[in-house]
């Protein structure tokens, strides 16, 4: 044991400390960190398909709206599959607030290559962001729920303020870098969106003191000898992929398209991988193994939501900037906004819910009923844009009411579902698997990325009234299904209210 391994586990769950806003104070850590780590992400991926489709004369990579929007979602995929690995970092070799730490610091690496003018420094600054953003999103997320006890009320409304700090940086993200990318240059926008996650890694060190387990490494920390042998196989296994990518290069066999093919065909099968281990684990008894299968019900309904709400940083951009009318007293806002004001919506609507929540105590709405209205508004979102845009051909616009419309259902179905999804997961999760628990959570957001970044082809291939309205009825259908399977739910989900 070494002497950091040695020093206190952080502050100890405390019902009493409500100095953020009735919240625990490590509630205001978690919370600025989220809010850099948005700004810097949501603020790079709002532009981003519009740097892919931008003219290479604009200092764009020129591509085809579809293309560009299918490699959007291929780097989603990307990043939410990592998670996976990061909550197995976090639980056995880093520990939660270094695995958060370090997964910072390789995201601002990620975007400061990014603002180097070159296609190879976009390529390695996605990758780098994809690492990093495995390691911190799944472990911050438990982090914030290891401030409160099972049985604290307040948890679900500290949920909803936690992911109003994610919308702050949601919204003021691609309003700095739309702004830039438009007017200044798109690797300028990558600049801001790297000086923000320094400044996220910053106050995240600076507020370590009130991070439960900032003091001490994994709660279940590998043996000497199996480390060593783990490292040596992921360093094999990351050896093996950087010569298998070189040599197809090499042949002229290595392509964008067949890169994220790959990495749908992933995202489908480790869910179906983590899943099964989780159920015949010895280490997950019989009453955790009975929560999971509500849980199982919960994830297939974030792939569901997922599969729209992210088509919002790619298609809805893309339908912005070809076919909305966007010009205000002569002038042309940038398309890139229309994220800032999907999270504007959010940062308005948490606390509201946070207080509902904190206000009904026990007579609030059940987990899964909660998740069922959030799947159903994120269906909704799409089917609103039907009427507007079907039957239109040529060089078409639609008033900017009908999307502002889409972005509010869709911004009041994200809050309703991603903060009572992440409040379950951190309640339902088997104690072995704590970290690797919220992993899985976001392998359902790898998992919608992967199917989008292939149905996504067919933005501009198929009339846009059948395109947004097929969208939309996976949302609804699914949101049905787990409002009938709510009893149910409610039966097994002990003790998730």
């Amino acid at each position: 044991m070494t002497t950091e391994d040695a020093r206190p586990a952080g502050p100890a769950v405390d019902p009493d400390d409500r100095a953020f806003f009735g919240h625990p104070r490590g509630l205001s850590t978690l919370f600025g960190l989220e809010v850099w780590e948005r700004f810097s992400f949501l603020g790079m991926q709002a532009i981003l398909v519009l740097f892919f489709t931008a003219t290479v004369a604009d200092d764009g990579l020129g591509m085809e709206a579809g293309q560009a929007a299918s490699i959007a979602a291929g780097y989603g995929t990307m990043v939410y599959l990592v998670s996976v690995g990061g909550g197995w970092i976090a639980d056995r070799v880093l520990g939660s607030y270094r695995a958060v730490l370090w997964g910072g610091i390789l995201i601002a690496c990620g975007h400061y290559t990014m603002a180097i003018p070159a296609e190879l420094s976009t390529w390695l600054g996605l990758v780098l962001i994809s690492l990093g953003t495995g390691l911190l999103k799944p472990n911050v997320s438990t982090l914030v729920g290891k401030l409160y006890s099972t049985t604290d009320e307040r948890r679900d409304a500290g949920f909803a303020l936690y992911y109003m700090g994610i919308n702050v940086g949601a919204f003021f993200g691609p309003l700095v870098t739309g702004w830039l990318g438009a007017d200044v240059g798109w690797h300028w926008g990558f600049s801001a969106a790297a000086i923000g996650m320094t400044a996220g890694v910053v106050q995240y060190v600076v507020g370590r003191r009130h991070i439960p387990g900032h003091g001490r490494g994994p709660e279940a920390p590998l043996p000497p000898a199996v480390m060593r042998r783990t490292l040596w196989i992921l360093g094999g296994v990351a050896a093996g992929v950087v010569i298998l990518a070189v040599g197809l290069a090499l042949v002229g066999r290595l392509s964008i398209a067949g890169v994220v093919d790959a990495l749908t065909v992933v995202a489908m099968a480790a869910p179906i991988v983590y899943f099964t281990v989780m159920f015949r684990s010895p280490r997950v008894t019989g009453e955790e193994r009975g929560r999971l299968r509500p849980f199982l019900v919960l994830w297939f309904a974030s792939v569901a939501f997922n599969f729209v709400l992210f088509q919002a940083y790619s298609v809805l951009i893309l339908l912005a900037d070809q076919h909305v009318e966007r010009t205000i007293f002569g002038w042309q806002a940038p398309a890139a906004w229309f994220s800032s004001f999907l999270g504007g919506v959010e940062v308005l609507v948490a606390p509201v819910v946070a207080a509902l929540w904190t206000w009904l105590g026990p007579r609030q709405p059940h987990a899964s009923k909660k998740i069922a209205i959030g799947a159903l508004l994120g269906g909704l979102s799409y089917l609103v844009l039907v009427p507007a845009v079907t039957g239109q051909s040529g060089d078409w616009k639609i008033a900017v009411w009908w999307l502002l419309a889409s972005l509010l259902l869709l911004g009041l179905g994200d809050v309703l579902l991603q903060t009572t999804g992440l409040s379950a997961t951190t309640k339902l999760a088997p104690a072995a698997f704590s970290s690797q628990s919220m992993a899985v959570w976001f392998l359902s957001i790898a998992l919608a990325n992967g199917i989008q970044a292939q149905t996504v082809r067919f933005y501009g291939e198929i009339p846009d009234g059948l395109y947004f309205t097929l969208n939309g009825a996976v949302a609804v259908l699914v949101g049905v299904v787990v409002l009938i399977l709510s009893p149910w739910m409610k039966r097994t989900m002990h003790p998730v209210h």
